[in-house]
């Protein structure tokens, strides 16, 4: 990904017009490989959360990253793959199209309610936050309020609206 990012930035800044015509030709080819196989992944900066595999026979290769990682795995099982590999097995033809369509559309649906429930609880807590109570000075200037604003008694503690009556 690195290589990716390196080769894009050589063609934004013109570097690859100053190399000869050869160079440039295996830069592009390099850069053709590694966006095919990549692109998925190169504006990612950490480890996802879960992986999803529709058939564990097929990507054992993502699994096995995955077990190595440490990261849930999700996967639709079929008779002939082992279902011990997976931390969350979904039983179900992996070979049919259909059953792999209705299968995947679910868990992207259940991914975006969870996304969509999680900025709603972000901005909750983010007005909470902002309504708040904001601490004020007490002594010489405590008979006005955060920026002048007179009535914020009811804001301060009980022992320091004793002391302010007195």
């Amino acid at each position: 990904i690195e290589r990716l990012r390196e080769i894009e930035d050589m063609r934004t800044r013109g570097l690859m017009d100053v190399l000869p015509k050869r160079e440039q030709a295996h830069i592009a080819d390099e850069y053709a490989r590694l966006e095919k196989y990549l692109s998925g992944i190169k504006q990612m900066n950490r480890l996802p959360a879960a992986v999803y595999v529709v058939d564990t026979r097929k990507e054992h290769i993502a699994v096995a990253e995955a077990r190595k990682l440490g990261i849930p795995l999700i996967a639709i099982v079929d008779t002939n793959a082992d279902p011990d590999e997976v931390d969350y097995p979904i039983p179900g033809n992996d070979d049919a199209i259909r059953a792999v369509r209705l299968i995947t559309n679910r868990i992207a649906n259940a991914a975006l309610e969870g996304l969509e429930e999680r900025r709603k609880l972000e901005v909750e807590e983010e007005a909470a936050a902002a309504r708040e109570p904001v601490p004020v000075a007490v002594g010489a200037e405590a008979e006005e309020g955060p920026a002048g604003e007179e009535g914020f008694e009811e804001l301060l503690p009980v022992e320091v609206e004793a002391e302010v009556e007195e």
